[in-house]
């Protein structure tokens, strides 16, 4: 089966989705993601969809739960390069993916994971909003 790589870049891990997505390779993806949280403690998680053209409501829950997953562990989340077209139909499927951080590109969305980082201290964790 296929695989998703996942860098890890200083605190934060770095995912490009450069593949179309289906529902196996997405779970793959939230399980190897969350395990490699854990082992190298990382404190952020970028993700990069630029390359996807379509995200259904499975893929779009997916992400979602990969984001409180992550801060549940510790890590904020930002997905990034996300395409107006696929903005518009999680929207329109009534996905608002919640927890979930955006930026238009992986600079902005690293900048984004610095802020988010820096205003917290390890061990913060999880908290219900």
């Amino acid at each position: 089966m296929e695989r998703i790589p996942i860098l890890k870049m200083g605190e934060f891990l770095l995912v490009t989705i450069q593949v179309d997505m289906h529902d196996r390779l997405a779970l793959a993806l939230q399980d190897d993601l969350t395990q490699r949280i854990v082992d190298t403690s990382a404190r952020g998680v970028l993700i990069d969809i630029s390359a996807l053209d379509v995200v259904d409501s499975f893929i779009g829950r997916t992400l979602g739960n990969i984001a409180a997953m992550s801060r549940i562990l510790d890590a904020e989340t930002v997905v990034v390069g996300m395409r107006p077209a696929v903005a518009i139909t999680l929207v329109e499927l009534g996905l608002p993916l919640h927890g979930v951080r955006t930026a238009l590109d992986v600079e902005k969305g690293m900048g984004l994971l610095r802020k988010a980082v820096a205003g917290r201290r390890p061990g913060d964790g999880y908290r219900a909003q």
